[in-house]
């Protein structure tokens, strides 16, 4: 369990994660995964380094890390439920995430965002320094068919 100095603790124990709370928020209300399916959201928890933040044992945020834990990381699926917004509980996440002992010394660590960008700059992310050596397969409504 990591936690922080406020009521807000998070941990990268799977066991106590709200998977259906993931999942509802994943496949309802984000704007990256409309329409994921439960077995998808389950195996991606199960092949990622897990944040799950939680306010007097309730969970109401979550960040999930895709990494080698050697080179590379991926920042996805994260969100604090709308209810908890504005509280600094993503600050506090994300500030945990980058912490972790397991993602130190990463020569690539990446996100992507369309809406949180200055949340994100506060932790040192900036937009890739050579946008052109970079290529994606992005399939935005493959959870929808």
């Amino acid at each position: 369990m990591i936690t922080n100095d406020s009521s807000f603790q998070v941990s990268t124990d799977q066991s106590r994660l709200d998977i259906p709370m993931i999942y509802r928020f994943l496949s309802e209300q984000s704007t990256w995964a409309v329409g994921i399916s439960r077995p998808i959201v389950e195996r991606a928890i199960e092949n990622s380094l897990c944040f799950g933040g939680y306010l007097d044992g309730r969970q109401i945020a979550f960040a999930r890390v895709i990494t080698d834990y050697a080179t590379f990381a991926n920042l996805v699926d994260v969100f604090v439920v709308p209810e908890y917004r504005g509280n600094g509980y993503g600050k506090q996440l994300i500030g945990v995430v980058l912490r972790h002992p397991s993602l130190q010394k990463l020569r690539r660590f990446i996100l992507s965002t369309t809406d949180s960008h200055d949340l994100y700059a506060r932790f040192g992310f900036t937009p890739p320094l050579h946008p052109e050596t970079l290529m994606e397969r992005y399939f935005p409504n493959i959870y929808l068919s």
